[in-house]
């Protein structure tokens, strides 16, 4: 049975608002969680503060890519009007955003990637057999705009060729 001491501390008058702030606090046996829920809170707290701290690091205190930190050159061979060539800067990772970015490409989606079928506004004719080839310093690459990495100081070269 509960002393009377205990019984005069822990006991209040119904509907006093002082019981509900007494029944949170540490009383004679300790707070009503075990200790090995404590200890799991206080885990759980270290892990939330750890994955901010993380966060944190992550998205403010890494460099962030500067504006242009590549800069590539294509050159454009059109069958019809003057050839072109562009020096674009750029950040994509892959030639297909870098075209995209100055607007110099359209095409189809596929399994495969994009297959190309205009460059600066000249469309490939399906009919006559006409497609767009690319080289890079000269040497054709077997990749997709897709797959095809972009490094500083890249030269790449379009050409529209005839018969598959």
């Amino acid at each position: 049975m509960k002393s009377r001491e205990h019984r005069r501390l822990y006991s209040f008058p119904p509907g006093d608002s002082c019981a509900f702030f007494v029944r949170i606090l540490p009383f004679k046996g300790g707070f009503f969680m075990s200790k090995n829920k404590k200890a799991g809170l206080v885990a759980l707290i270290i892990l939330v503060v750890l994955a901010a701290g993380a966060y944190t690091v992550y998205h403010y205190l890494m460099p962030k890519a500067m504006e242009g930190d590549k800069t590539i050159t294509i050159s454009i061979d059109h069958k019809v009007g003057e050839d072109k060539t562009l020096t674009i800067k750029t950040d994509a990772d892959y030639l297909r955003g870098a075209l995209e970015q100055e607007g110099l490409v359209e095409g189809t989606d596929s399994e495969f990637g994009l297959w190309v079928t205009a460059i600066d506004g000249e469309k490939a004719d399906e009919a006559k057999q006409e497609w767009w080839g690319y080289t890079k310093f000269g040497e054709y690459v077997e990749t997709g705009v897709d797959q095809t990495p972009v490094e500083d100081g890249d030269s790449f070269e379009f050409t529209l060729n005839e018969g598959y």
